[in-house]
């Protein structure tokens, strides 16, 4: 709906853009969004004063919104109205302020219209001016932020700061870099010394505010809030949201719910408000009370993809109400894409799959390309005819435009080859599919002897209340499956190293194997830093169950004299289940797949270390073994809770995908023959059968 505005914007027509704008704001009158458009095409058109008030207009509804903050120090500039330490730095330099101000200018125009090129541009004639200005630092460090590098741009900010410390516009832009990093700290104190400077600017008390709330400081943030919260003439919406939010976050559910309510009747639709409205609705036990306002609002826009997502968050997945609020969006936008894929979601739950399919249908007719539906598409007609199947994914194979869509059809590919029988053609589609995954994917880490001479196992100290307990399952041993188990108990589960930023102890890293065969390490000191880290990672004391990516006994040099009372937990399938799963399905842990026969040498090598850990009692340790059970929750739990002791621990609704069943290793006797027999001997020795 903006682009009508941008287009003009950057072809020079500013009175289409204008004229755009302004129909677009008269139409919604609290769009933010809109608002700041309407502001850069009044700038353009040299409407200084009313460019100001757009943009404060749009700050005022969406007051955490980084982007207008910056506009509206763009528009500072862009009215030539900077500040006065900038004006005697002019002056200091000897330039001529109306030669630079005009370019200065014309590059922010162009920056906030998104024309970095152009912005840039400018920005190079300004410097041909004053090629020492700190202001040329302003648009090269946003151009840099909008194209990914906020390392540059705050490298260039910082340097440019230095030469002007009181640069407003110029901590506006450093603050915003910092936010863009994460560095909420740093930028809440940038806000505040501009704060110091402009103790009038209600947008950075609101940038303050939010921050605050951001880094844990709900009581402060409100303390903040709260002058202009009295204000009635500064409570605008946005501002109202931001409080009901902050005081929710404060666990102050009463106080939260008129201000959102009031903000929402106000106009405020955006997912902020409405995820945490549902959060009070949910809390208070008033979801009838939620459907009623956003039914209320959905009567004035049923064309709200956020306000249909909220309305279904209040009905329970598969319900009627589920069901029927879906055909309510759909009769209300019936070529909308997430209705429909609301629709199918909905239909698929409650086992309708004929119907699920025509919805499927008529997603693709509108995206051929849209994955979900072509999913439910391939799916039935795996069930139907796995032939077609076949044949179906292949011509979208042979269309597909990138790397992503071919990595994803070729696993489809290998499923629809599965059941049509396919065996030896559906171990080459999940090897194709292996290979164009290597980069993204972990390499196998480097076994040491299964076998070592071993520390004396230590006594477990007098008195100890703590009991962790190691999580690891192999690639393909379906661990996840118990993970969930945990999850639905509530139990203390650390997950975080299959996190993007996992912790850096010693149960992380590959090289820890190689450190403690050589000495390199102290496995002492190594113990220890993995106590010290278990509170940040939220555990409340020692009794955790930490999930590991990886195992090798090597670790039990520093576990057995150590870690006496730890327990390791393994979860465990046929190993030759557990190859074709880890083919067919990828594991959690995210290791490659070089080839199968190099897949195969590795499983069989650390299940070794399993075995030999076993059969010598090396180490407290338990291996459920989940054969026949894996798509089972409640007998999962059953296992489970029987190698805890007896407990008595909940199933949840599913256990991870589903999987292929047990012994389903068989079928490709004859096409994994070579890298079965490789995972025969460990096989037996675990107890499983030969053939």
């Amino acid at each position: 709906m903006y682009d009508p505005i941008l287009e003009a914007l950057r072809r020079g027509a500013t009175a289409d853009a204008l004229t755009a704008a302004e129909t677009l704001v008269a139409e919604r009158p609290d769009d933010a969004q809109a608002l700041r458009w309407l502001s850069a095409a009044q700038l353009q058109s040299g409407q200084a004063d009313a460019a100001l008030a757009s943009i404060d207009r749009a700050i005022a509804l969406s007051p955490e919104n980084a982007e207008l903050h910056l506009a509206r120090a763009g528009v500072l500039v862009g009215s030539r109205r900077p500040d006065e330490a900038q004006a005697a730095l002019d002056q200091a330099t000897g330039l001529d302020p109306n030669q630079f101000t005009a370019y200065v200018v014309q590059a922010q125009l162009a920056l906030n219209r998104g024309d970095l090129e152009e912005a840039q541009r400018l920005n190079r004639l300004a410097s041909r001016v004053a090629p020492e200005h700190p202001r040329l630092a302003f648009v090269d460090g946003m151009a840099l932020l909008h194209r990914g590098d906020a390392e540059g741009a705050l490298k260039t900010l910082s340097a440019a700061l230095q030469r002007a410390p009181d640069d407003i516009q110029l901590m506006h832009a450093l603050g915003f870099v910092y936010m863009a990093r994460g560095h909420l700290a740093f930028a809440e104190q940038t806000f505040r010394n501009i704060a110091v400077k402009v103790p009038a600017a209600t947008d950075v008390t609101l940038l303050i505010a939010s921050l605050a709330g951001r880094q844990g400081r709900p009581d402060e943030a409100l303390e903040l809030l709260a002058p202009v919260l009295a204000d009635a003439q500064r409570a605008t919406v946005g501002v109202r949201s931001l409080a009901g939010r902050l005081y929710l976050q404060a666990g102050q559910l009463d106080t939260a719910a008129p201000l959102l309510q009031g903000a929402l009747a106000a106009g405020a639709q955006d997912r902020e408000v409405l995820s945490s409205l549902l959060e009070v609705w949910h809390r208070q036990g008033r979801r009838d009370d939620g459907r009623q306002a956003l039914d209320a609002c959905l009567a004035f826009s049923p064309g709200s993809t956020d306000l249909w997502l909220a309305r279904l968050a209040l009905e329970d997945v598969g319900s009627p109400g589920a069901l029927a609020a879906t055909q309510r969006w759909l009769d209300a936008a019936p070529d909308a894409v997430g209705a429909l894929e609301a629709r199918l979601a909905a239909l698929e739950h409650v086992g309708r799959l004929d119907d699920a399919e025509a919805v499927a249908d008529r997603i693709i007719a509108l995206q051929p390309g849209h994955g979900v539906a072509q999913a439910r598409k391939v799916n039935a007609l795996v069930a139907r005819d796995p032939a077609a199947a076949v044949a179906h994914v292949e011509a979208l194979l042979a269309q597909a435009q990138s790397d992503d869509s071919r990595t994803m059809l070729l696993g489809w590919l290998g499923m629809a080859q599965d059941r049509a029988g396919q065996a030896s053609a559906a171990v080459a589609s999940w090897s194709d599919r292996a290979r164009a995954q290597q980069a993204q994917s972990l390499p196998l880490p480097l076994l040491a002897p299964a076998a070592q001479g071993w520390p004396a196992l230590a006594t477990v100290p007098e008195g100890n209340a703590e009991w962790p307990l190691l999580l690891w399952g192999a690639p393909g041993s379906s661990v996840e499956r118990m993970v969930a188990v945990f999850a639905q108990a509530r139990a203390s589960l650390l997950t975080d190293r299959f996190d993007a930023s996992p912790p850096k102890d010693m149960f992380q890293p590959f090289a820890t194997v190689e450190q403690l065969l050589s000495g390199q390490a102290d496995a002492s000191s190594m113990l220890a830093g993995w106590r010290a880290s278990l509170s940040s990672r939220g555990a409340r004391n020692g009794n955790v169950i930490d999930w590991l990516v990886w195992w090798d006994n090597t670790l039990l040099q520093a576990l057995r004299p150590h870690l006496p009372q730890g327990r390791l937990l393994a979860i465990l399938r046929d190993p030759r289940d557990m190859l074709l799963e880890w083919l067919a399905w990828g594991a959690p842990s995210m290791l490659a797949i070089p080839s199968v026969d190099v897949a195969a040498t590795w499983l069989a090598g650390v299940l070794e270390h399993l075995a030999e850990l076993l059969e010598q009692e090396l180490y407290p340790a338990v291996a459920i073994r989940i054969d026949g059970m894996e798509n089972d929750p409640q007998r999962l739990a059953e296992a489970l809770g029987h190698a805890l002791g007896g407990a008595q621990l909940p199933a949840p609704s599913l256990a991870g995908h589903s999987g292929f069943p047990s012994g389903h290793w068989r079928q490709y006797a004859d096409a994994l023959a070579g890298p079965f027999a490789m995972l025969t001997p460990v096989a037996v020795r675990l107890g499983y059968p030969e053939a």
